[in-house]
Order: structure tokens, then C-alpha cells, then sequence
């Protein structure tokens, strides 16, 4: 792992790009709620396969358990309808909506698996506002891993995913970003398990501030005092 403050020391991105959820906001504890009743009618335990459903798109995750005789669409449409429906317990990462308001409107986008649906839903529970480049379910044929999401997210923007910061905290979502040629940072404020990563690793944004350059290009820095690293 690389520590923070190396990473940051001297280099500048075109763009930033924001996972939402475990990222920018927690919906954690909304989502394992709906999940856990959702699975309980097919006599699944959803302790056993919970830890993978962050970060990917929820008709990808209905298709990996398998379940004999069911229409992944319909049950990923079912799932989605009721977490737009219980946002209980959802709120911005600390730190979140102070560092994005650094950032000029055009320079950033957020690249989420969720619905548009959902995810402008869990953003409004967070107090978050959506950026002018928003990357949903909807906008690509295939989920995290896959790095379409965020070539498309840095195309929108202007520039090339390979000149731009993604920040993520699920496994299949670091791959995204990495497949895409992004610098990557992972933000662990959600984390119950070590992901092993060589990536720099922040547990939230406190303290942290986007600046532009003189040659119009972003760089991080943070308070030392406020940060958590």
C-alpha cells in the first residue's frame, strides 16, 4: 500500500471520478437489509454472499447465486424498488461533501452500478448533489469490472480515463478503474474485511481539498489535522 501523502505529492488529474456507494455515501446497512429479506424467500443465507454484492450491479449479483427458475431482471428490478424505498441509515462518507464542493463542475462525475433511480434517491438521502457527468446501471452494457463505466464517465468530462483519479472501495470497482488506465485511491470508511491492494488507501475525506494548478489541472491536498489517512 502506498501511503497517501506520497501519492499525492506532485501529481495532478484532468478529472476525478467518484464511485457513490461505500465512496461518496454509506448505504450499507440499507442495502444488506434488502438484500437479507430478498434472499430469506429462497431459504438462502445472505451472510454468505453479502461481502460481493459492493460494487456490482444487482442483476449481476442475482445471476452469480444461481437460483433455479427465477428472471434475474425481474428480481434485480424487485431489489432495486425496495432499497429506493428504505434509505434509512444513509449518509454522505465524512468529508464527502465538503471535498466535492473543491472541485469544479465540470471536472468530476460519479460512476455508480446502482440505477439512476436509486442512486439519485440514496444521494438525496445523503445530502449529496449530483454531479453534471452522472454514470448509472443504465448508461452501460455491462457492470464493474468492466471499464466502460468509467471510460464513458471521462469521455463525457472531456478527457481520457488513463488522466483521471477514480475513487472506490469495492473490489470489483477497483478493477474498473484500473482496467480503465486510472490512478486509483481507496477509501475504506465502510471496509469490515483488509482488502489487499497497492493502491493508496484513505478512511474518508476529512481534510482533504481539490486545487487547480497553474497549468489547469487538479491536484489533491489535505489538512493534516482533519484527515484521515
Amino acid at each position: 500500500m502506498t501511503d497517501f501523502d506520497d501519492y499525492a505529492d506532485g501529481r495532478s488529474f484532468a478529472a476525478i471520478l467518484f464511485d457513490m456507494d461505500g465512496t461518496l455515501l454509506s448505504s450499507i446497512e440499507a442495502a444488506e437489509r434488502v438484500w437479507t429479506r430478498w434472499a430469506a424467500q429462497f431459504g438462502i443465507d445472505a451472510k454468505t454472499f453479502l461481502h460481493e454484492i459492493h460494487g456490482r450491479r444487482a442483476v449481476d449479483s442475482v445471476r452469480s447465486l444461481n437460483i433455479p427458475g427465477i428472471d434475474p431482471e425481474a428480481e434485480a428490478a424487485a431489489i432495486t424498488r425496495a432499497e429506493i424505498e428504505d434509505v434509512e441509515g444513509v449518509r454522505a462518507i465524512p468529508g464527502a461533501r465538503e471535498f466535492v464542493a473543491t472541485l469544479p463542475e465540470d471536472r468530476w462525475a460519479i460512476v455508480t452500478s446502482a440505477p439512476r433511480a436509486l442512486a439519485v434517491r440514496r444521494l438525496e438521502a445523503a445530502e449529496l448533489t449530483p454531479p453534471r457527468v452522472f454514470i448509472t446501471a443504465e448508461d452501460i452494457p455491462k457492470g464493474k469490472p468492466d471499464p466502460s463505466c468509467y471510460q464513458l464517465a471521462a469521455s463525457r468530462l472531456g478527457w481520457r480515463a488513463e488522466d483521471c483519479l477514480v475513487f472506490e472501495d469495492a473490489p470489483a470497482g477497483i478493477r474498473a478503474g484500473e482496467a480503465a488506465g486510472a490512478a486509483v485511491i481507496v477509501v475504506t470508511a465502510t471496509h469490515r474485511r483488509h482488502i489487499d491492494t497497492s493502491h493508496a488507501k484513505i478512511a474518508d475525506f476529512r481534510g482533504l481539498r481539490a486545487t487547480v494548478d497553474g497549468d489547469g489541472r487538479l491536484r489533491i491536498e489535505h489538512d493534516a489535522r482533519d484527515a484521515k489517512i
